[in-house]
C-alpha cells in the first residue's frame, strides 16, 4: 500500500468514525426529545424498578418496621406489587410508590420524580389547575369537627369562594373521605397527623393530591356553607393560567414601573425570607424567623449577630417561629441551641445505622461516601448496628458571650420538622422557654435522617429518600408516635382563617402583655 492509498483509507476511516459519532449523537438526542409524560413502563419494567424498592428498604431503611410491624409492612410491600399487573406511566407508578411508602410512618422516606420528570415539567406550558388552596384541621380528633376551608382561590374575581369558605363536599365527596383518602399518600413520623394537615394546607398541594387521585375534570361541583350555616351547592372552572396573562401592554408598563432588583438586593431577600430578626425596641420584644436550618443561609453570621443585637438592645422577649422550618443542618440547630438553653445538652440518646453494604450500591447515591462515613465516624456494637458513638456521648455547653437570659416563646406547626424539632425538645422542659402553637410535624422521639441519599430507580429514574441512621432524641419521651406537643395551644378557627389572623402571634402576645402585668421583664 502507497501513502497515497494509506492516505484515501484514512479518510474514508475517518468519514465514517464522523458519520458513527453523528449518529450517536443524534440517537441521544432523540431519545432524551422522545420523552413524553404518557409515556408507559412495562409491567416488568415497574416490577423490577419495585423490587430494587422494596429490597433496599428492607436491607438500609433503620426504622422500616419501627411504627409498622413487619407482617403489615410486607402486606402493603404485597398489595403495591398487585397493581403492577399493567403498564403505567410514571405518575402512575409514583401514586402505587407514595401508598406503599407512607406506611412506613417515616417522614424523611419520601418520593421525588425523575430527573427527566422534572425537567419535562420545569419546561413545559402549565395546563388546567385545581383552583382553591385550603386550610385543614382537626382540633379535637373528632370526624365531625374536622374542617376544610379555603384559604386562596385562583379565580380572583370570584365572589363566592372566598377566604374563609368553608367546604363540605367536591364533586359528591365528602371532606372527611377526602382527608382520609389523601392521608394513605403522605409521609409522616410515627402517627402524627397534623404534620399530614399541614401538608394538605400548604399552597398547591390540596390541588395536586386531589389531581392526582381523581383527574382533572372539567369542572367542580362544590358542596359549601354560608355564613347564616345554610349548605349551598355551586360550580367552580379549573384555572387555565393562559387565560389570565396579562396584555403584553399591561406587562410592558409594569416593568417600566419596577426597576430590577440588584444582585445584592436579590441575596438580601432570598436570605431574608429565611432568616430575619426584628426588634420592637420600645417593647424590648424580637421576633425571629426561622424557615430553615439548611446550609447556604449564612446562619453562623446570623446567629452571631442576632444575638449580639439582642444583647445590646436589652430585649427580654423573644419569638422564635419554626412554623415554616421544615429541618436542614444539625450543627445549625445545635448553634442556635446554645444561646438559648441554661445547660449542657445532647443531641441524641441512640443514632445508628444497619447494613453498609449493598448488591444495589449502584443505584443509592453517594454510597461510596457514605461507606468512607460508616468507616470512620461509625462503630458496630453488640447490637448489630453501626453506632455514631460522638453524638450518642458528647454533651454541648451553652453559650456565654450573647446568651439569650430573656423569656423566649417557640412557635411549632405541623412543618416544624427534623432539626427544628431538636430545637423544641431541647428547650421545652426549660422554665424561661414557652412552646406555642400546634404539635410539631417532626417526631418527639425520635425520627430517620441524618444521611438522606436519594435511589433511583434503575427503568423510571424515581428518586426515594432513604435515611440511613435511626435518632433517637429522648428515650424518656414515650414512643407514642407523635410530635413536640404545644406548652400553650394555638388552634385555627374558621373565622380566625376567614379574617387572615396570624392567631399563633397573637396568642404569643398576649402572653407577654401577660409577663409585663406581673412585672416580668
Amino acid at each position: 500500500m502507497n501513502i497515497r492509498q494509506w492516505l484515501i483509507l484514512q479518510r474514508h476511516w475517518l468519514a465514517y468514525c464522523l458519520m458513527l459519532i453523528a449518529f450517536c449523537i443524534s440517537s441521544c438526542t432523540a431519545t432524551k426529545s422522545s420523552f413524553h409524560p404518557t409515556q408507559k413502563y412495562s409491567s416488568a419494567q415497574l416490577l423490577h424498578d419495585y423490587e430494587v424498592y422494596e429490597d433496599v428498604l428492607k436491607n438500609h431503611h433503620p426504622s422500616l418496621y419501627w411504627y409498622t410491624p413487619a407482617d403489615s409492612m410486607r402486606f402493603y410491600f404485597a398489595e403495591g406489587r398487585k397493581q403492577l399487573t399493567d403498564s403505567l406511566t410514571e405518575p402512575q407508578f409514583r401514586k402505587v410508590l407514595a401508598w406503599v411508602t407512607a406506611k412506613i410512618n417515616c417522614g424523611h422516606t419520601t418520593l421525588r420524580s425523575s430527573k427527566k420528570w422534572s425537567k419535562f415539567a420545569d419546561t413545559a406550558k402549565v395546563g388546567n389547575m385545581f383552583p382553591l388552596t385550603m386550610k385543614i384541621w382537626n382540633n379535637s380528633g373528632l370526624a365531625q369537627d374536622e374542617k376544610m376551608v379555603v384559604t386562596a382561590n385562583l379565580h380572583r374575581r370570584d365572589s363566592i369562594f372566598k377566604r374563609g369558605t368553608e367546604i363540605l363536599s367536591i364533586n359528591g365527596i365528602k371532606r372527611k373521605h377526602l382527608v382520609d383518602t389523601m392521608f394513605e399518600y403522605i409521609s409522616t413520623d410515627g402517627y402524627n397527623t397534623t404534620h399530614k394537615y399541614q401538608t394538605l394546607s400548604n399552597r398547591g398541594n390540596f390541588g395536586s393530591l386531589y389531581t392526582m387521585l381523581y383527574g382533572l375534570p372539567d369542572k367542580y361541583e362544590i358542596e359549601w356553607l354560608d355564613s347564616t350555616g345554610q349548605k349551598n351547592t355551586n360550580i367552580i372552572l379549573p384555572y387555565r393560567p393562559a387565560a389570565d396573562t396579562p396584555t403584553q401592554r399591561g406587562t410592558r408598563t409594569f416593568r417600566q414601573t419596577m426597576p430590577k432588583p440588584t444582585k445584592q438586593q436579590l441575596k438580601e431577600m432570598r436570605l431574608n425570607a429565611i432568616r430575619l430578626l426584628q426588634i420592637d425596641s420600645t417593647n424590648k420584644t424580637a421576633m425571629m424567623n426561622l424557615g430553615s436550618f439548611a446550609k447556604g443561609y449564612q446562619l453562623k453570621k446570623f446567629f452571631h449577630n442576632s444575638f449580639k443585637t439582642l444583647q445590646q438592645n436589652k430585649v427580654g422577649h423573644l419569638i422564635i417561629d419554626l412554623r415554616s422550618n421544615g429541618g436542614g443542618s444539625v450543627s445549625n440547630s445545635t448553634l442556635i441551641t446554645k444561646y438559648l438553653i441554661n445547660k449542657k445538652f445532647k443531641l441524641a440518646d441512640s443514632l445508628f445505622a444497619t447494613a453498609t453494604k449493598s448488591v444495589y450500591r449502584k443505584h443509592i447515591n453517594s454510597h461510596f461516601w457514605n461507606g468512607l462515613f460508616y468507616t470512620f465516624f461509625t462503630k458496630k456494637k453488640g447490637d448489630g448496628m453501626r453506632h455514631f458513638g460522638y453524638y450518642e456521648r458528647h454533651y454541648f455547653t451553652p453559650k456565654k458571650k450573647n446568651h439569650f437570659n430573656g423569656k423566649v416563646y417557640i412557635l411549632t406547626g405541623g412543618n416544624s420538622f427534623s432539626a427544628s424539632t431538636l430545637l423544641a425538645s431541647a428547650l421545652i422542659k426549660q422554665d424561661n422557654v414557652t412552646v406555642v402553637g400546634e404539635e410539631t410535624g417532626g417526631g418527639a422521639y425520635g425520627n430517620s435522617a441524618w444521611l438522606i441519599p436519594d435511589v433511583t430507580l434503575p427503568n423510571t429514574g424515581v428518586r426515594c429518600r432513604l435515611p440511613l441512621f435511626r435518632l433517637v432524641i429522648d428515650k424518656t419521651v414515650p414512643k407514642i408516635g407523635k410530635g413536640v406537643q404545644p406548652e400553650v395551644p394555638s388552634m385555627p378557627t374558621v373565622e380566625l382563617i376567614k379574617k387572615n389572623t396570624d392567631y399563633k402571634v397573637q396568642k404569643v402576645m398576649e402572653l407577654i402583655d401577660s409577663d409585663k402585668v406581673k412585672n416580668i421583664p
